[in-house]
């Protein structure tokens, strides 16, 4: 008896086992009842199903994402293009996605084409400069709607479809560089040479103003130096005619002050000569032996 109620009891334990289920606010869950689909659940929490009839499918509910690798594109302006490109997509219809697909795996090896074909188709109706530059943002959308229209049939819905990355290839990438390179250098020389140019003019007329500046200050000084010896002279001929003795005296002083400065040259001179009359006589007058 007491093997019986252990076998029924663990027979209660794994129905009850089977026969609940728990889904997840990241999934939604598929009944399949002998393999046939027999339900969807969507809402979070514990439910029951009929224990080894009916079977659950787990189907993400979350945004996914799918990165598309490196491809080249021909523009139409035959403009050879390495573009890169992303995908967001959900699970919209779980039963159709099953029946299709039937994992995210199959999921995204399925979108990977449809993305791929779908740049190719739309970025090779546009040239260089539409895609890189003027009509990106119509072109992304373009791109975006066309996937989502394939995608509904594997019951996927796409939240978000862009271009990541536009470049040319490297062979051409180098020769562009060096192209732009060349110009920039052949512009710096130009730019150069103008300001050397500049430069020349700015200093030659700097000079020639420094010239004339330098010349007419010369000439201003040399006239208020004339009319300076003039004016002196003036003043000393006024001077002598006033007082006759003192100027005589005050020129023979400046010019003891000249002559018998220490280290000047030597000369001989007699104690009578008329340069010394001021040291022989109070009066200034030579004395006659």
């Amino acid at each position: 008896m007491r093997r019986i109620a252990l076998f029924i009891g663990a027979l209660a334990l794994a129905l009850v086992y089977a026969a609940f289920f728990e889904v997840r606010q990241t999934q939604q869950a598929l009944i399949l009842r002998f393999g046939e689909p027999a339900g969807l659940v969507t809402a979070p929490g514990l439910h029951v199903k009929w224990p080894w009839i009916e079977s659950v499918v787990y189907i993400d509910n979350r945004i996914l994402d799918l990165e598309s690798p490196q491809q080249e594109v021909l523009a139409s302006d035959n403009q050879r293009l390495e573009v890169e490109a992303f995908v967001r997509y959900r699970i919209a219809d779980a039963l159709r996605f099953y029946q299709t697909v039937g994992t995210v795996a199959g999921a995204g090896n399925q979108l990977a084409s449809v993305l791929n074909s779908t740049v190719r188709r739309v970025l090779g109706d546009a040239d260089q400069t539409r895609i890189v530059r003027d009509q990106r943002l119509e072109l992304t959308a373009k791109i975006r709607e066309q996937v989502d229209t394939e995608a509904k049939k594997f019951g996927l819905t796409v939240v978000d479809a862009r271009i990541r990355r536009v470049d040319l290839p490297r062979q051409i990438s180098e020769k562009v560089f060096d192209r732009m390179r060349t110009e920039r250098a052949r512009e710096a020389a130009e730019y150069r040479a103008f300001g050397q140019q500049e430069a020349a003019q700015i200093n030659a007329s700097a000079q020639r103003d420094a010239t004339v500046i330098v010349a007419e200050a010369r000439q201003k000084a040399e006239t208020l130096r004339g009319d300076g010896d003039a004016e002196r002279a003036k003043i000393f001929a006024d001077a002598f005619g006033q007082d006759v003795d003192f100027f005589a005296f005050y020129r023979s002083m400046q010019s003891y002050e000249t002559a018998l400065k220490a280290g000047g040259a030597r000369f001989v001179l007699s104690p009578q000569a008329d340069f010394f009359r001021f040291f022989n006589s109070a009066s200034g007058k030579t004395q006659n032996k």
